[in-house]
């Protein structure tokens, strides 16, 4: 009976064998699949910076302001009769805007040419009988003091004259000065007296309205002392002469634009540096047909410091900003990420030339630098593929 239970026994185990040995197969695999795998380095792409040709430009920030601007004021007394001008609209040299009742002046005009007339009249007698008294006296039949009341009564006659003709030219300014008219081509501001108003000209005289002439316009800013002596060297090199200098070409953009689209040239410089800002000022003129541009406006302002060079550029989105300035991340030749502080120049489109910092043969990542961080490994795309992707932004 023992015998039966020990056989069957160890034909059990016999069968289970073939079971534990899948088990632990089963459990061998199990610990092979928790062995930790460190992924793959994050792909970028990167590029070597794109050489072009860079123009070095002078930058500032510049105010637009009037080449004219004039108050409207009266120069005589009265009420105003007409208003020929619109508010803002264009007005040309000598056009008409306001009428100040001329009548009265008129009659002032008249009364000073019915003096003038009376004078002349007055010298012609005088100088008869200052003529007849000179005979006589010659002949003996005047005593000298005849003669001398008579040459004076002519000089008093022609004094009057005179000062009747300059009372007439006085009486015909102040006709004239009641038409109000335009001193330049420009626009008309908002009136400020309408008709039937009282103005006046003496003491403080009434401001009628304001003319601007806003084409072409200038554009005031500053330059450091340091980009001035940058300008003397570069007018030194070219040996300009003043007036050539007046020709430098300067570019402007408004708040609005990307670049600089609209174009002038140089129209002042200031002799002297200011002692107490370490600046000079400096003023652009620029012709404004569309008044694109209006008195009091912000814009950017660019000077080109010399001809065209060929400099690095790379992708202003690839460009960072930390504390110490800005920043770009290369892929060193163990595919390691590093921070490279830079130093950088003027924006060509999209692109920006970097003057101090990096190679022409560095791969600078371009894209992904959110998976780049410095001192890890990364998976960097092939140079020729990168360089593409880098160089079209900056395409002209």
């Amino acid at each position: 009976m023992r015998d039966l239970r020990m056989g069957g026994l160890t034909g059990r185990l016999t069968m289970a064998a073939p079971v534990m040995l899948a088990l632990a197969a089963l459990l061998s695999a199990c610990g092979d699949s928790n062995t930790y795998v460190a992924p793959p380095p994050p792909k970028v792409t990167v590029a070597a910076p794109a050489k072009q040709p860079v123009t070095h430009y002078l930058e500032a920030t510049g105010s637009t302001a009037a080449v004219n601007s004039a108050d409207l004021v009266a120069r005589v007394s009265g009420f105003v009769e007409k208003v020929p001008a619109k508010d803002g609209e264009e007005a040309r040299k000598g056009d008409v805007l306001f009428v100040i009742e001329p009548e009265p002046y008129k009659l002032k005009v008249e009364q000073s040419q019915a003096s003038v007339v009376s004078a002349q009249a007055t010298l012609k007698k005088s100088e008869s009988d200052y003529q007849r008294q000179v005979e006589l006296a010659q002949s003996g039949s005047a005593s000298k003091s005849t003669l001398e009341n008579s040459l004076a009564a002519r000089d008093s006659a022609r004094a009057t004259l005179e000062q009747s003709q300059a009372s007439l030219k006085l009486a015909q300014n102040d006709l004239s000065y009641t038409s109000v008219t335009a001193p330049f081509d420009g626009l008309v501001t908002a009136r400020k007296v309408s008709v039937g108003s009282y103005v006046n000209s003496s003491g403080t005289p009434t401001v009628l309205a304001s003319v601007v002439q806003t084409d072409p316009i200038y554009v005031n800013f500053t330059i450091s002392e340091r980009d001035v002596i940058s300008i003397r060297e570069m007018v030194r090199q070219r040996g300009l002469t003043p007036e050539q200098l007046r020709q430098v070409p300067v570019e402007v953009g408004l708040q609005t634009d990307t670049g600089y689209p609209i174009k002038g040239h140089l129209d002042y410089a200031a002799p002297t540096v200011d002692a107490s800002t370490g600046t000079l000022t400096a003023r652009g003129i620029f012709d404004n047909p569309q008044r694109v541009m209006l008195p009091g406006m912000f814009v950017h302002v660019r000077v080109p410091l010399s001809a065209p060079q060929e400099a690095l550029t790379v992708p202003e989105t690839a460009l960072g900003t930390d504390q110490a300035g800005r920043y770009l991340l290369v892929v060193n030749k163990d595919n390691v990420v590093e921070q490279r502080p830079v130093e950088i120049g003027a924006r060509e489109g999209e692109m920006r030339v970097v003057t101090k910092g990096v190679a022409a043969e560095d791969r600078v990542i371009i894209a992904g630098l959110q998976r780049a961080v410095p001192g890890q490994k990364v998976d960097p795309q092939s140079q020729a593929a990168a360089a593409k992707t880098a160089a079209t932004p900056g395409a002209k």
